[in-house]
């Protein structure tokens, strides 16, 4: 069987500091976490050698053994039959709760309780909803605390135990060499308690399968991604831990008239020619229900933004409201009647140029540069 190099395995240079190790670590334990690929075996074996380098260079003493002897340091006189080097990694969240447990806030040899998995649902709402805000029902399927024996695993009546192998610790320690090596309880897998009589409506793991109907508030102001947290929806702890979070993630659907950016809303309003030569007024209905008259100053070009302030998207969680910005696009009419086109044609008789500085400015530029020519 082929031996990697423990330093290889976790990514890490031979002089790399024990900060530096248990960094790489943990990123390569997340990646390849079982939870995180389920049923896929490669990662499985990944996940046990990178457990099974950290476990050796963790600690000072196996550290300056391996970088001096490297893998023969744990045969034969390491202590015990076979590679006593390897732990017994079958309880996968076990050995990645002792690693992470004090990281994530726990305390070292104190048998936390294991929390419920978060759970994820996506909601699609109108930017109208997300305006006015929203109060709606969503139905999830969860595991819940199982109701006969709430939570507890064992049938009504009795109660788990401490288990008596590693009294109530969940972990057990083996003498391999001069070296103590902590793994799972075999009896009880690492929950520190043993039921005899399991409740028969969840089999003892105190959770069953549940159909949920949940009322959700959306605040008014939400936008694209914004999460809405519900404290304690999410799966349930087993054996009667702490149930997990679910994170409503809003994803708004396109508006026919407006694009939102943060507060600001936009959009593009077609203009005539007469009334962006002459000035003018435009309404624009708002979200907020009420029509919005945009004053149109004459000889605006397109192009040109006007804004309406507070007109736009309420303030998530603050007061006030962003601004309506009004992009204008000048029409050209392609149908004219008799009369229309012999106005026009009355106008570019009488055309001195300085009706449109832009365009005079344009020619004249063009003119100088291919006057030496």
């Amino acid at each position: 069987m082929t031996e990697v190099d423990y330093y290889e395995l976790l990514e890490c240079e031979r002089t790399a500091d024990a900060a530096t190790i248990k960094s790489s670590y943990r990123k390569l334990a997340m990646k390849f976490h079982p939870d995180k690929n389920a049923g896929c075996k490669d990662s499985e074996a990944k996940f046990k050698a990178v457990n099974e380098a950290y476990d050796c260079l963790k600690d000072p003493q196996k550290r300056a053994a391996y970088d001096r002897f490297g893998h023969a340091a744990f045969r034969n006189g390491g202590g015990g039959s076979g590679q006593a080097g390897q732990a017994d990694f079958s309880g996968f969240s076990d050995i990645f709760e002792s690693v992470f447990g004090e990281f994530m806030g726990g305390r070292p040899g104190q048998r936390q309780p294991r929390r419920g998995a978060d759970l994820r649902y996506d909601m699609e709402i109108s930017l109208e909803e997300a305006f006015h805000g929203k109060a709606t029902e969503i139905t999830i399927d969860v595991t819940a605390a199982c109701e006969t024996c709430h939570g507890s695993g064992a049938k009504p009546g009795s109660r788990p135990h401490a288990c008596n192998t590693c009294g109530g610790h969940g972990k057990v320690r083996a003498q391999q060499g001069f070296f103590v090596v902590e793994r799972a309880c075999p009896v009880c897998n690492g929950s520190g308690q043993v039921i005899d009589d399991p409740c028969r409506d969840c089999r003892g793991d105190g959770r069953v399968e549940k159909t949920k109907t949940l009322k959700v508030d959306i605040p008014a102001g939400v936008d694209e991604g914004t999460r809405v947290r519900m404290t304690g929806e999410g799966e349930a702890g087993p054996r009667g831990a702490p149930a997990g979070d679910l994170y409503i993630f809003l994803h708004l659907k396109r508006h026919p008239i407006f694009e939102r950016e943060g507060t600001t809303l936009f959009a593009r309003a077609p203009v005539s020619f007469t009334t962006a030569a002459l000035g003018g007024t435009l309404s624009i209905p708002g979200l907020d229900g009420r029509a919005h008259e945009i004053r149109i100053p004459a000889g605006i070009q397109s192009g040109k933004q006007l804004r309406q302030r507070g007109a736009g998207m309420p303030v998530l969680q603050g007061r006030g409201f962003g601004d309506l910005v009004i992009q204008v696009e000048v029409e050209t009419p392609t149908r004219l009647s008799t009369r229309q086109r012999e106005l026009l044609e009355l106008f570019r008789e009488t055309e001195t140029g300085e009706e449109c500085p832009e365009s005079k400015g344009f020619f004249a530029k063009l003119k100088e540069a291919f006057a030496g020519e």
